[in-house]
């Protein structure tokens, strides 16, 4: 292990045991000293040592604060609580160490504990010292704007925010501007044109995905129109966001916070805001005969899913329940719709939607970002292949009961492994699911395939391609021309392919949860366009610390003291 000097050590107490406290630039680690262990249970295994010790990475605290009289530990029996007190009259001087600590699969907490010094002087060493060391921590927002919507879900955003976050925000000397939204669209335009977004360090939303569509779609249209981007153009650049977004999740639909934390929980969203994570997010725009509709994050959904929508806006007064209805009736009219899908593959290396290499946190696969001077060099490969009549777009031509674009997994507590486990969130590319039309029966088979373990691509009738872009034209028999356009598609651009004329009669585009005017679309993947405020899902490897144990090979500190 690499040996890391000590910035401070000191024998403290804790719950009337003597504990030896070392401080790292990475990690704040304490275990009982010897004399105490061995008073009490004589000869000390590796494991129990282990048992009695513990550490915590230094990015993982809160904060360090100066313990009050009325916040020391009053719990438990009787007994207990008189030798606390007694114990308090001995060590007066008291610090408290905030911290995160990992509960349940990917939920977080906010613990405490309070080493009692003998001495003031010591405890404001300790304090300055490891203050110090988070104010190096610059990714930990100082500054934000927060936006509750009042009226998703269960109608709780409000009282989530004030009882859960906002005390951690303030614990953590976070300042926070809170807007309660009035009316539909309100984060949406007032980060358009009114927030001072130069005053902040991120913004939050407190609501579901609905509300987290709002504050994405104000933020990025901000971007671009203070950098001078036409949003309408589907080939331009867009400028990504600098500021983060953070999701406290209060909606009856949280997927984009489930995705990318791992959990619906309040609580651990704060906490992945005040430590100041950042996990970048692919966003798909979609454009209608060249004009910007929407940006999506998470599913495009045509065919099964966009009905479900739009019969699901007809009973809204239902609540969440009304997707499950609308579900079961969308399946039992079994539509299916004819059209052209049209789509530009990823390069080979960006890997395959079925070869099971889950997103997860410090994924290998989204930090390769392209370079700008590499996308230069595929942009300039994609001129020349588009010149010589072979753009490398792929076109087919069926019968849909659905076509779906996963940006991400699309994991819910309903779907644990989602639409396209094998998503990627950062790696610019979306996966393009194609149901074919089949039976009921054997449509129900890919469905239930959703909420198991079992591979849903396995389906003669479905088949999954990894995209950068892709677009869609409804095709009706009354427009068929005698030369079928699968045999001699137009490939001489991305805007001229999705360029044909259409009918009635087909169906909408659910756009993460909303439906789109138009059922002919563009769709390019921007990478990495926006951050959030997460890590990504950890793996259980990846939430263990090395042992506490080894932490006391560390070298010795000037600034060592010992009460």
């Amino acid at each position: 292990m690499e040996v890391r000097a000590r910035l401070l050590s000191s024998k403290l107490f804790l719950k009337h045991r003597q504990v030896e406290v070392a401080l790292s630039r990475s990690v704040l680690a304490w275990k009982e000293t010897e004399r105490s262990r061995t008073r009490s249970s004589g000869i000390i295994s590796n494991s129990a040592a282990a048992a009695h010790s513990r550490a915590v990475q230094l990015g993982e605290i809160v904060a360090v604060l100066k313990t009050r009289g009325d916040d020391r530990d009053n719990t438990g029996t009787r007994r207990s609580w008189q030798k606390a007190k007694q114990h308090s009259q001995l060590y007066p001087h008291a610090f408290t160490v905030s911290y995160v600590r990992r509960t349940r699969r990917h939920q977080w907490c906010c613990s405490d504990v309070t080493f009692h010094c003998a001495n003031e002087e010591l405890c404001e060493q300790w304090i300055q010292v490891a203050n110090e060391q988070l104010a190096l921590l610059t990714n930990r927002p100082k500054s934000l704007l927060v936006y509750i919507n009042p009226f998703g879900g269960k109608q709780c955003g409000k009282r989530i925010y004030e009882q859960k976050v906002a005390p951690m925000f303030r614990r953590a000397s976070i300042s926070a501007d809170v807007i309660v939204t009035e009316r539909a669209n309100h984060a949406r335009d007032h980060l358009k044109t009114e927030a001072n977004l130069d005053k902040y360090d991120g913004v939050v939303c407190v609501g579901g995905d609905g509300m987290f569509s709002e504050v994405l779609h104000g933020l990025v249209t901000r971007i671009q129109t203070d950098n001078g981007v036409d949003q309408n153009q589907p080939d331009a650049e867009l400028v990504p966001c600098s500021l983060r977004i953070g999701i406290i999740p209060a909606g009856s639909t949280d997927c984009i916070c489930f995705g990318t934390v791992g959990t619906n929980d309040p609580v651990t969203s704060a906490l992945h805001i005040i430590v100041g994570d950042s996990q970048p997010m692919d966003v798909c725009s979609v454009h209608h005969d060249d004009i910007f509709l929407r940006y999506s994050v998470s599913l495009l959904g045509y065919g099964f899913y966009g009905d479900v929508l739009t019969d699901s806006e007809r009973t809204r007064w239902l609540g969440p329940a009304r997707y499950d209805l609308s579900g079961v009736k969308t399946f039992l009219s079994h539509n299916y719709y004819e059209g052209t899908i049209s789509f530009l593959p990823a390069e080979n290396n960006m890997g395959d939607p079925r070869d099971k290499l889950q997103c997860r946190s410090g994924c290998r696969v989204c930090q390769h970002k392209p370079s700008k001077d590499t996308r230069w060099e595929m942009s300039q490969e994609k001129e020349k292949s588009d010149k010589d009549g072979s753009s490398g777009w792929s076109v087919i031509r069926a019968e849909f009961i659905a076509i779906n674009a996963a940006s991400m997994s699309c994991a819910c507590p309903r779907s644990p492994k989602g639409l396209s486990p094998a998503a990627h969130l950062a790696d610019g590319t979306t996966d393009l699911i194609l149901v074919r039309k089949c039976s009921r029966l054997d449509f129900l088979r890919h469905l239930v395939r959703h909420t198991n373990k079992g591979d849903q691509f396995d389906h003669s009738f479905v088949e999954v391609h990894r995209v950068r872009k892709f677009c869609f034209q409804p095709w009706h028999h009354e427009l068929v021309s005698l030369e079928d356009p699968i045999e001699s598609p137009k490939k001489t651009g991305f805007s001229s392919i999705c360029s044909a004329q259409t009918t009635s009669n087909y169906s909408s585009w659910n756009c993460d949860g909303e439906i789109l005017p138009d059922a002919a679309i563009q769709v390019s993947v921007q990478c990495q366009l926006i951050r959030l405020f997460a890590r990504g899902i950890e793996e259980q490897q990846q939430c263990l610390l090395e042992d506490p144990c080894t932490l006391w090979a560390l070298e010795p500190s000037t600034h060592s003291s010992v009460d």
